[in-house]
């Protein structure tokens, strides 16, 4: 059996399979890995400033020739609301008293919790003068970005890239969205994109409250002709069988690839995946104020303990912010051992790019074949 479907076609890629933008994990080395093995990197973009992403795909053009993608959010759900008409206290009003119960958790685990400015600007992707990260003016300037460098392929993690579909295929710019329902399949295959992600719950990450096996076909039936990747808890060829026996032509893949060598994430967070079972994820809005599947940590165990609620999406990123900094400068797993799906329980190892996306190829084949050989 060849792994070869429209998707390729579309992408001038050789397999279906496309790195998922993972923020700040999908660097230029991971990507362009990808790419050279034969399918499509994607740059994990989302928390980059305009300056860092320039710098990215120019370091990305330097490592491979191929196509390679870009991956930015453009949620319409992210603003920095007013508040004022509200009853109660806004999330503005919270964030004192949230972060004294952040400098508390700290000081319990034996953190440094003297400057809480200083950390918080160690997570930071953006120098000064550029826009706040996750607001309106954030995101345009990505995409103004993007659409300068003419990237061959860019990716809504989150939101409709309607706005910019007539700049970016004036580029010949090769468009995707990833999608958690069909109500938002729909609502993007409108804009007139190239080809839909469809995300279940098993992924890491922002991801959907439908199951992978229940979301990619109907997203499939929705979109008619419309190519669909799928995603969500796939890590082998068997995972990538399956997704195309429910009606997709290719997969996005995630955590397969936090395994690798080349993965921008700290040693201790790529231990945590090859160590952790299928039962060591969980969904948790501690870290980016939304619902995103997380490795199990001492941090999101010790707001269900204390029944705190995280505030939302961007204000909770104030409060986690310097949590995590602290713990990636101690090397602490324990608290901040990152984002993940359901099938890391499968990971054993961490390997080079290219030998994960081979494996990946080879089972998939062996898979499909396995199942035609089954029927016949």
């Amino acid at each position: 059996m060849n792994l070869s479907t429209r998707v390729c076609e579309i992408l001038e890629i050789e397999k279906p399979i496309v790195l998922a933008g993972m923020g700040g994990a999908s660097c230029p080395a991971l990507a362009a890995a990808v790419s050279n093995a034969g399918g499509l990197g994607v740059l994990g973009a989302a928390g980059c400033g305009p300056s860092m992403l320039r710098d990215w795909i120019k370091e990305t053009r330097e490592l491979t020739d191929k196509p390679f993608g870009v991956d930015t959010l453009l949620p319409a759900s992210v603003r920095r609301a007013n508040y004022d008409d509200q009853e109660g206290p806004t999330p503005q009003d919270l964030i004192p008293e949230r972060q004294e119960f952040a400098r508390e958790f700290m000081e319990k685990e034996g953190l440094d919790a003297s400057d809480l400015e200083a950390l918080q600007s160690l997570q930071r992707k953006t120098i000064p003068g550029e826009p706040a990260p996750l607001t309106k003016e954030f995101f345009e300037a990505q995409m103004e970005v993007v659409i300068q460098e003419r990237v061959p392929v860019y990716a809504s993690g989150l939101g409709n890239p309607g706005p910019w579909m007539t700049d970016l295929r004036a580029n010949g710019t090769k468009v995707m969205a990833v999608v958690g329902a069909v109500r938002h399949a729909i609502q993007v295959k409108s804009s007139g994109l190239d080809i839909i992600v469809a995300q279940g719950h098993d992924g890491g990450g922002h991801n959907s409250p439908i199951g992978t096996m229940a979301l990619i076909p109907q997203v499939v039936d929705a979109v008619g002709d419309t190519p669909v990747l799928g995603a969500g808890g796939i890590v082998d060829g068997r995972g990538i069988a399956a997704a195309i026996m429910l009606g997709a032509e290719g997969v996005w893949i995630g955590s397969a690839f936090l395994a690798s060598e080349e993965a921008n994430i700290f040693d201790f967070q790529k231990e945590a995946i090859v160590e952790a079972t299928e039962e060591g994820t969980s969904v948790s809005r501690t870290v980016t104020g939304k619902p995103a599947r997380i490795i199990k940590s001492k941090w999101t165990e010790h707001w269900l303990k204390e029944e705190v609620d995280p505030l939302p999406m961007p204000f909770q990123g104030q409060i986690s912010g310097p949590v995590m900094a602290a713990a990636n400068r101690d090397g602490r797993g324990d608290i901040n051992p990152g984002f993940a799906g359901q099938g890391i329980g499968m990971i054993k190892a961490v390997r080079p790019a290219k030998d994960i996306f081979d494996e990946l190829v080879y089972g998939s084949e062996q898979a499909l074949a396995r199942t035609s050989n089954l029927l016949s």
